[in-house]
């Protein structure tokens, strides 16, 4: 490899809105950020399906399984 025309590749602290603290490498240096995999709501199982209309009930409607019809 060629000495000089590399980025300088450190250690560095990735803070999370939350107080979570991930320790990683990056050219950037530290850093912050709003939301993390800890406090996600899809990745913690708190997310909320709004179904203001009724879309997944008229989905599973149509397309449960029906009794087969005799011959």
């Amino acid at each position: 490899m060629k000495d000089g025309i590399h980025p300088n590749y450190r250690p560095t602290k990735i803070r999370c809105a939350c107080g979570n603290e991930i320790e990683t490498r990056s050219t950037r240096g530290d850093f912050q950020v709003e939301i993390c995999a800890n406090c996600h709501p899809f990745f913690t199982g708190k997310q909320k399906i709004m179904d203001t209309e009724g879309r997944i009930e008229k989905f599973r409607k149509r397309y449960e399984k029906k009794p087969a019809a005799k011959a």
